[in-house]
C-alpha cells in the first residue's frame, strides 16, 4: 500500500523526527517500500548575500547531505531502501514538490502539539496535510 514514503526532517531538531522515521521504517518494512528523507534549506536572503561566503549555499547543502546520511544510517532501515535529498526553498512547498517528484504514496512527518498561533496561522504540517496529493501521517511529538 505504501511503497514510497517521504519523511521531511528538520536537522536542527532531529529528535523531533525520530517518531516519524520509526513509523516510516515500520511501514516500509510492512509494505516492502522505500523511504526518502528530505531536508529543506531556506533561501539565503539577498541582503545577507554580501556578508556570507560565495559558496555558502553549497556549504549548507553539503552539511545537510552529510547529516541526512548519518540519520539514514541510524534509522535502522536497510541501506537499499532509504535515500535522502536536500532541497532549497519554502518548507511546505518543497515537501509537496518532492512528494510529487518521487510519486510518494505517503508523507510521514512530526509536528509539535498545536499552539494557539498555529490554529490561526497554520503550520508547515497543516499546509502539507491540506495540499498533498497523497496520504499524510502526522506523528505528534
Amino acid at each position: 500500500m505504501f511503497k514510497s514514503i517521504l519523511v521531511p526532517i528538520d536537522l536542527a531538531d532531529t529528535d523531533l523526527a525520530k517518531p516519524a522515521i520509526a513509523t516510516a521504517a515500520t511501514l516500509s518494512q510492512t509494505w516492502n517500500g522505500v523511504v526518502r528523507l528530505l531536508n529543506v534549506l531556506p533561501m539565503t536572503p539577498v541582503m545577507l548575500a554580501e556578508y556570507v561566503p560565495a559558496d555558502f549555499d553549497e556549504q549548507q547543502r553539503q552539511t545537510s547531505e552529510e547529516a541526512l546520511a548519518i540519520v539514514a544510517r541510524e534509522s535502522g532501515i536497510e541501506q537499499s531502501r532509504i535515500s535522502s535529498v536536500v532541497r532549497q526553498g519554502g518548507i511546505y512547498h518543497e515537501i509537496l514538490e518532492e512528494a510529487a517528484h518521487m510519486k510518494a504514496d505517503l508523507i510521514v512527518m512530526t509536528s509539535h502539539r498545536p499552539a494557539m498561533r498555529t490554529y490561526f496561522l497554520g503550520s508547515n504540517a497543516g499546509h502539507v496535510v491540506r495540499y498533498a496529493k497523497c496520504s499524510v501521517l502526522v506523528v505528534r511529538h
